[in-house]
C-alpha cells in the first residue's frame, strides 16, 4: 500500500513544475461553448505539457484542458494513436 503511494507521488511530481500551478482551476474547466484560449495560453510554454497530456490520456480525463488540449482534441489524438497502433499491428 505504501509502495503504491510512492509510485503515485513520483508519477505526478511533474505537477510541481506546471505553469498552471496556482492558477484558478476554473480557467481549465470552462463552461460548454466558452473559450479555451486563456487556458491553452498558460499551457503553451509549459515545460511539463507532455506529461500533463499523457496523464490526461492515461486517466481518461473527460473534461477540461490538459496538456494544452481540450477533450475533443484529446479524443482525436486517442483515435489517431489507436489507428497508428492498428496500422503497425497489421503491417
Amino acid at each position: 500500500m505504501e509502495e503504491d503511494h510512492i509510485i503515485l507521488s513520483a508519477d505526478r511530481a511533474w505537477q510541481d513544475q506546471a505553469n498552471c500551478l496556482g492558477v484558478d482551476p476554473d480557467l481549465f474547466f470552462p463552461e460548454r461553448g466558452a473559450s479555451t484560449r486563456e487556458a491553452k495560453e498558460v499551457c503553451r510554454g509549459c515545460v511539463v505539457r507532455g506529461e500533463c497530456l499523457e496523464y490526461a490520456l492515461a486517466n481518461g480525463e473527460k473534461f477540461g484542458i490538459w496538456g494544452g488540449l481540450s477533450e475533443r482534441e484529446r479524443r482525436r489524438l486517442r483515435r489517431q494513436r489507436a489507428q497508428a497502433t492498428r496500422n503497425i499491428a497489421t503491417a
